[in-house]
């Protein structure tokens, strides 16, 4: 059985597409901090960083700097989180990046909360975002 991330990479379930190439699927969140927050997974079924080929690691890169400079353009955050997860910790089973716009006083550590984020008007507008961002990451490349 292929792990969830294997599956989102690789489109065999619904996902929010925002840009891919040959080695990475970028896929907006399903519960996401901000608007934008976005998942970079290999389309390769990887668990850590450091098994990564060539290939894989500079899509994952390019992709985070799109993806950056997409979430600038769009909705001038106070700033982007990077982050990684992957290994036992990690519930997808598969190596994933999360690019994510923080606000002014939204502290790094309101990411890793169990608390529930507010954030049902930004579930409800994924096909706009969807939109947008595919538009500007269209421009960038």
């Amino acid at each position: 059985m292929e792990c969830l991330g294997c599956l989102l990479a690789n489109k065999k379930i619904p996902v929010n597409v925002v840009y891919e190439d040959d080695f990475v699927t970028c896929i907006l969140d399903h519960d996401p901090f901000n608007e934008g927050h976005t998942l970079i997974l290999p389309k390769k079924h990887f668990r850590y960083v450091d098994e990564f080929d060539a290939e894989t690691a500079r899509s994952v890169m390019k992709a985070s700097q799109l993806l950056s400079k997409a979430i600038k353009k769009l909705y001038r955050p106070h700033g982007i989180t990077i982050c990684q997860n992957g290994g036992a910790i990690d519930e997808l089973t598969h190596y994933h990046m999360h690019v994510v716009p923080r606000e002014k006083n939204q502290p790094f550590a309101s990411f890793f909360t169990e608390e529930l984020w507010e954030n049902e008007h930004i579930k409800n507008k994924v096909s706009i975002t969807r939109s947008e961002m595919s538009n500007v990451l269209e421009d960038l490349i």
